[in-house]
């Protein structure tokens, strides 16, 4: 008997006639149960409201806009589906991590048998008024530049103590201390507690910051590579102590690289674009912190291998050329009746290369030469000439020859030239030169012409 027939006689029973009942149990098809369910759903429950925190949200090219909606303590999901027209509605950006309402209808997605939400309307629950705050605090501050990546620092690789600020309750601290003691045992960590949630929480973390920065700054041995700051993740209520702006002001402005480790990794903080690096969890962030000691372990054995490989190739090399000189150095006398050609071969070739030179040079200047007498014999020829005249013209300008024409030259005992009739008086002597002697005279007569000199 099939388990169908048994199916059928456990839910009809035998006929009073001792046999078997005709009648048996309904075999649905795959499509028609699903429509059946999601009828039913429909009829059930008709139009309901959802209260819920968006993840996974992605939008087709089509427009339609599909995503999960958890609960707040995570235990349970809910698929959703929003039509573009409906999805064109919403009078805010859908994201990531927002707590939202959603209203429509249940049903079953035929292809895969699933449930889920078809949504007509969408609003953000109780934490929307939070929500807003978040972003206009993040556009002021934005444009401060606290979240510039130009300002960011980068954490050194191997710190030897790094700080922790986050509550000495909170599971974040075990995470990260375990993930330290794993991976980095010889990393030592100071821990700053801190509360990380309430009214009272920000101004703890500010000064938790503070005496870590303090610490550094006062205790001899007391560097900090880096802080971490953490906390596990939770609503946007819980984690709005790291969207304080005191909170993010003093990441920003710690001396000391801090890197971010805040809920989970959808959740985002305004600390977290403060902070020099970003964790998506606090486990995270131990593990960014510092690296791992087998790793740092590896890559110091590998700089060894290689070192060792070099240093074996430099002294390979040194020691093939050392036998080379050695050989050299072993016969002496050969090299230096080596050397001894090698200079006579050179002397040669600089007797020749002179020689060729000194025969290229003549060969040069015979045409200079004989440019340069018939340039000299020319040259002293027209001096000649210009000497000739010039002795034409001194002669002519001779007073000797002056004289020999019949003039005499007049001047008086002292030899100064008389020019004038009003330099000489009645009675005075003077002396007269003429072409071929002197004369001595007295005037006896003064006579100025009338029309002067």
């Amino acid at each position: 008997m099939s388990w169908l027939q048994q199916t059928a006689r456990g839910r009809s029973g035998v006929s009073s006639g001792g046999q078997e009942g005709d009648s048996r149990a309904r075999v649905w098809g795959v499509a028609s149960l699903v429509q059946a369910v999601g009828d039913t759903l429909a009829s059930r429950y008709g139009t309901v409201v959802v209260r819920g925190e968006i993840s996974a949200f992605t939008r087709a090219a089509s427009g339609h806009g599909y995503f999960v909606l958890k609960d707040e303590a995570g235990q349970a999901s809910l698929r959703c589906a929003m039509f573009k027209r409906a999805l064109s509605q919403v009078d805010f950006a859908v994201s990531e991590g927002q707590l939202v309402e959603a209203r429509g209808q249940l049903s079953v997605y035929e292809a895969r048998g699933e449930l889920q939400m078809v949504v007509e309307g969408l609003q953000r629950a109780g934490a929307g008024a939070l929500y807003e705050q978040f972003l206009k605090l993040k556009a002021r501050l934005e444009a401060q530049g606290l979240f510039d990546a130009e300002r960011k620092r980068s954490l050194s690789p191997w710190p030897r103590q790094i700080g922790i600020v986050t509550s000495l309750g909170a599971a974040a601290l075990r995470d990260v201390v375990t993930t330290l003691k794993r991976r980095a045992p010889h990393v030592q960590a100071v821990i700053f507690p801190c509360l990380v949630q309430g009214a009272e929480a920000p101004d703890q973390i500010v000064s938790a910051l503070a005496r870590a920065a303090q610490f550094e700054a006062s205790t001899p041995d007391g560097v900090l590579d880096a802080i971490v700051l953490c906390r596990g993740g939770g609503s946007l209520e819980d984690l709005w102590s790291f969207n304080d702006e005191r909170v993010v002001l003093a990441v920003a402005k710690s001396p000391i690289p801090i890197i971010c480790g805040v809920g989970h990794e959808t959740d985002l903080t305004l600390a977290d674009l403060a902070a020099d690096l970003r964790a998506p969890t606090p486990t995270a962030a131990a593990e960014m912190v510092a690296m791992a000691q087998a790793q740092s372990l590896g890559d110091l054995l590998s700089l060894e291998v290689s070192m060792a490989r070099r240093l074996r190739h430099l002294l390979d090399a040194h020691s093939q050329r050392l036998d080379h000189v050695g050989l050299r150095l072993s016969r002496p006398a050969q090299v230096v009746a080596a050397q001894r050609q090698k200079l006579q071969a050179l002397q040669g070739d600089m007797a020749h290369a002179a020689q060729r030179q000194l025969l290229l040079a003549r060969h040069r200047l015979a045409p200079n030469a004989d440019a340069l007498s018939r340039g000299v014999d020319q040259s002293l020829q027209q001096q000649g000439h210009r000497l000739s005249a010039l002795a034409s013209r001194l002669s002519g300008l001779d007073p000797q020859r002056v004289l020999e024409r019949g003039y005499a030259w007049l001047g008086d005992e002292a030899g100064r030239p008389l020019v004038s009739a009003t330099q000489v008086e009645v009675g005075q002597p003077l002396r007269v030169r003429m072409a071929d002697g002197e004369l001595g005279v007295q005037v006896t007569d003064v006579r100025p012409s009338s029309a002067g000199p």
